[in-house]
């Protein structure tokens, strides 16, 4: 037996590249079965290797080299659709492999368009075949629609092809491939089903929730100023969320905390006008409860000095009460003290057994507040 370099030639035009790629691929790993093997004295893998010019040379006229790589392949597959019937250059392959006296080894692998359509647009054979005589072998075309799954029709033309580069019958090698095919399907799903509740499992575990944040004010008291403008900060590792909301009505939303954080303990800090700041941590849940303070020192810390009718000269001894709490001012003509939270109110009613110009007190104090004497 005459021997090859090549098992076999492609010959295609450069519209199909990706077909011959994979056609390549399919013939050069295809194994066959051991018992084949013996029976027809093959190789696992008999059909290799199998020359398609972008591994090799770029493939353009028939140059000296091209006609040597002709001459040292086998068979010669010819891949067939519209673009390739109207190649000049395929044309030239098929002539020169015919030139060579071996047209019983010219296959055809039909990858688009009909055969003998009449039609240039559809026609998938190149003319040089009637031309020159070649006896016509039925092409393997991977869109004869033998099943119904596309990609089993393809498997079965890869087959029949296999068959005919190796001269075995069809029956011997489609029943076993479907067969492998189909387990391999049965546990290609299998295993994609398992991966696929793995990556579910991993992305409901990992999945980002919303956190919503309630804040309660620990001591109501009616009298004063409702929070306003309050200020959530959520701290992540390196992160910090921050949202506001206008009152105490209104929920705080964190979006998409990554599930890592959740269960596990994180820091949250309160921000508003007059309650003490919050910095606490807490166990991260899709619900969470945060209490504020009020700062009693906003409306409890009384301070005012008591001057004369100028408001230049300090008034000591001058008995005031306010709230229920009596004061007398210092030398320095300076009254304070503290109301506790429950009492306390934006702006409180003095009296004094001295003629005062004010009989009520606005809250917060400032550092200089003066209640005059008449």
């Amino acid at each position: 037996m005459e021997k090859y370099r090549y098992f076999a030639f492609i010959s295609y035009n450069s519209k199909d590249v990706e077909w011959g790629k994979r056609l390549q691929r399919k013939l050069e790993s295809y194994r066959l079965p051991s018992t084949l093997c013996s029976k027809h004295n093959l190789e696992k893998r008999p059909i290799k290797p199998v020359f398609f010019a972008p591994t090799d040379i770029q493939p353009g006229g028939l140059t000296a080299e091209l006609q040597e790589r002709l001459k040292a392949a086998r068979h010669l597959i010819v891949i067939c659709s519209p673009n390739s019937a109207k190649s000049q250059w395929v044309a030239k392959e098929i002539e020169f492999f015919h030139l060579l006296g071996r047209s019983s080894n010219i296959h055809f692998f039909i990858v688009a368009g009909e055969p003998h359509s009449g039609n240039p647009d559809t026609e998938c054979f190149n003319p040089v075949v009637d031309e020159l005589g070649i006896p016509e072998i039925l092409g393997a075309n991977v869109n004869e629609k033998v099943y119904r799954w596309p990609w089993l029709n393809k498997e079965r033309a890869y087959v029949q092809l296999v068959t005919k580069l190796l001269g075995i019958e069809f029956d011997s090698i489609w029943q076993r491939h479907k067969r492998r095919l189909i387990y391999s399907t049965v546990m290609w799903a299998i295993s994609l089903l398992a991966v696929l509740a793995i990556i579910l499992f991993a992305w409901q575990a990992n999945y980002p929730r919303d956190v919503e944040v309630t804040v309660n004010d620990s001591f109501v008291n009616s009298e004063l100023l409702a929070p306003e403008n309050i200020i959530v900060t959520l701290e992540l590792e390196n992160e910090e969320r921050i949202d506001t909301v206008p009152g105490l009505e209104h929920l705080v939303m964190f979006k998409n905390i990554p599930a890592k954080f959740f269960n596990g303990n994180v820091r949250i800090g309160v921000r508003c006008g007059s309650y003490l700041a919050t910095d606490t941590t807490v166990l991260l849940e899709e619900k969470l409860n945060v209490a504020i303070r009020r700062d009693p020192a906003i409306y409890g810390d009384v301070h005012f000095y008591v001057k004369d009718e100028s408001g230049e000269v300090a008034v000591p001894g001058v008995e005031v009460e306010i709230a229920g709490i009596k004061a007398v001012s210092a030398a320095d003509g300076l009254v304070e003290f503290k109301i506790p939270l429950e009492k306390q109110r934006r702006s409180y009613a003095i009296s004094s057994s001295a003629a005062l110009m004010a009989d009520t007190l606005y809250m917060p104090c400032n550092p200089n507040s003066v209640i005059r004497l008449k």
